[in-house]
């Protein structure tokens, strides 16, 4: 795997900035006499209404803290275009494309506009407005004019660098809590097992339910993960994957639980005697009816048998729920959609389970009259292997991927290198790079096609883990080699970041890198903790794909801008404002890129 080098030079490789959605075209516009501006466009279409989605946590602690922070915002700027426009649907959309952003950081699509404005005109005053904008965390804006396309606004791009940049860290982080977080317990049945019991549809839920915990626990929500593993081989095989996840001795109680199942137990059918392990059954459609929560719910859910077994899994998430996830800051408030004692359970399986994990929601109801009120189920899909010749299980997948790693070290740097102890933990974080990556990158109710050829772990592969873990490797090298170059008199120690020169940062691969990474950071660690669900429905969703999508995108972006343009330039005096400015931006990239692999719980490389 080809290493970074020291100098800012052009380098090797090439990535492209573009593949981003493209906006609609629309036809041109004309301005009219009086002054206002003509919408020319076809007949407007029905306005496609999103489905309304019930928030099982509606994140009244993630709302903007503009105002207490100064802190620009993607979501504050989009939030107060709208307001200018009037009363209606949102119309304004953040510009990502980078052939686009050379003219426009933000638009309303023409077709939008004709429907807002009747009269198929967008009144001067409602111009003025959107170009005079100002607001607590709203971007200062240059210019608003009407384009073929629509409205089209740009931003004072050199005060936009100016304000972030001069306050990387509040970028690099997520909103502060508004009001304390909910208390949240994260069920993943998956780890109940030994690791050769593992699947990779498991894998992927165990993956899923870490993200998950990570991205909460960021935003102040409090957290507890069941099962706590009693396996002696799951911890050592967790912590290769880097899974963050509790392990434990001793089996939960299960007396009182017991003697309320005996309580509701049939007895088994023609008086004969009942498996081993197994106390009797439980009828589940009736519970489905006392609750009124059939909805979701497979119809061919009938009888359940109870063991001892299961009634150490029900004791377990009892314990849990009535002890209160313990692992955040006091005085933490209860989710809306929780149950009265103030917790959320959210059920991370695979497709597979699901269908045994709806039995135990609905034995908890029948068996303990304090269960949650609220079980969610956010259901993994199914893993295919392309080409594999059998089923593959999670240890095998690791080492599998572990060796590939190795191979391609090998193979650029000597076997020398390969079996260098100095080299193993690099190795390991790029295996466990590589399989969360390809696990992590489609949204988790999807079905997951896994390739697995040396190719994904190549860094030459844009769309891989370890060619995100070989850019962050690039921005330690490159300031490595600025303090080298410190040390050696060459140039001067980095100066205040107050007296830097943002004007300077004209090349669009910056602009880049600050409105598409470093900008809408924040609102997207908020995107990453969110679960809806579809009320009454009992299934959830999660957008813990969207991290992983936005790392390699920008790493793409820097990848191009990097390959490009000279960084650490000759040693003049009058080179080092420009460099200092792209110092800076390139700080806060490589901050934003360690927070979000730090919600993956994978350690930025200063080496590949």
């Amino acid at each position: 795997m080809p290493g970074p080098s020291r100098a800012g030079g052009p380098r090797g490789g090439s990535a492209g900035t573009e593949g981003r959605e493209r906006p609609p075209r629309f036809p041109p516009a004309h301005l009219s006499a009086q002054g206002r501006h003509r919408i020319h466009a076809p007949a407007s279409r029905p306005s496609r209404k999103l489905d309304l989605l019930t928030l099982c946590f509606r994140f009244r602690w993630l709302l903007p803290v503009a105002m207490a922070t100064g802190r620009l915002g993607v979501r504050e700027t989009l939030g107060a275009l709208n307001t200018a426009l009037g009363s209606g649907d949102p119309v304004w959309f953040k510009e990502t494309r980078a052939r686009h952003l050379r003219a426009r950081d933000f638009l309303a699509p023409r077709p939008a506009l004709q429907a807002r404005f009747g009269d198929e005109q967008v009144p001067e005053r409602v111009v003025r407005a959107v170009a005079g904008l100002q607001g607590p965390g709203v971007a200062p804006v240059l210019r608003c004019a009407p384009t073929p396309a629509g409205l089209a606004l740009q931003l004072q791009r050199p005060a936009v660098f100016e304000r972030v940049l001069g306050a990387v860290a509040a970028y690099a982080a997520p909103a502060a809590p508004a009001a304390p977080g909910p208390r949240v317990l994260l069920h993943c049945p998956a780890l109940r097992g030994a690791p050769g019991a593992l699947r990779l549809s498991q894998l992927r839920a165990v993956l899923v339910a870490d993200h998950l915990a990570r991205a909460l626990r960021a935003h102040g929500a409090s957290v507890r993960l069941v099962p706590a593993v009693r396996d002696p081989h799951m911890p050592t095989f967790l912590q290769q994957l880097r899974v963050d996840w509790p392990a434990a001795s001793e089996r939960a109680a299960t007396e009182a639980l017991r003697s309320l199942a005996l309580a509701e137990l049939s007895p088994a059918p023609d008086g004969g005697a009942l498996p081993p392990g197994v106390l009797g059954t439980v009828c589940l459609k009736e519970v489905m009816q006392e609750r009124g929560r059939a909805a979701g719910y497979d119809p061919n859910l009938d009888k359940c048998l109870v063991t001892e077994d299961l009634l150490c899994v029900l004791a377990e998430l009892q314990e849990a729920v009535r002890h209160g996830p313990g692992d955040g800051p006091p005085g933490l408030a209860a989710a809306p959609d929780a149950d009265e004692g103030g917790c959320m359970v959210v059920h991370v399986v695979s497709c597979e389970e699901e269908f045994q994990q709806q039995k135990l929601d609905l034995l908890w109801w029948k068996l303990d009259a304090q269960a949650p009120l609220t079980q969610r189920h956010l259901v993994c899909g199914p893993v295919k292997v392309a080409g594999a010749p059998g089923a593959l299980t999670a240890p095998e997948y690791y080492e599998l991927r572990h060796a590939q790693v190795c191979k391609a070290s090998a193979l650029k740097h000597g076997r020398e290198l390969a079996r260098d102890p100095a080299w193993t933990e690099v190795f390991s974080v790029l295996s466990v790079a590589t399989i969360k990556f390809e696990m992590l990158s489609t949204a988790p109710q999807s079905q997951l096609l896994l390739a697995l050829s040396d190719g994904s772990v190549s860094t030459k592969g844009t769309k891989s883990g370890t060619f995100v873990m070989y850019n962050c490797a690039r921005l330690a090298t490159l300031f490595e080699g600025y303090q080298h170059s410190v040390e050696q008199g060459l140039y001067p120690t980095f100066p205040p970041v107050s007296s830097l020169d943002f004007s300077l940062l004209q090349d669009e691969g910056e602009w880049l890198l600050l409105f598409n990474g470093v900008l809408p950071f924040p609102d997207l660690l908020s995107q990453t903790a969110a679960l809806a669900c579809v009320a009454p429905g009992l299934h959830a969703t999660a957008r813990t794909e969207t991290m992983c999508k936005f790392l390699v995108q920008l790493s793409m972006d820097f990848s191009s801008y990097y390959n490009r343009v000279h960084i650490l330039g000759e040693p003049r005096p009058h080179l080092f404002g420009q460099m200092f400015a792209r110092l800076q931006l390139l700080r806060a990239v490589r901050e934003v890129l360690h927070a979000g692999l730090a919600t993956l719980g994978l350690p930025p490389l200063n080496h590949i």
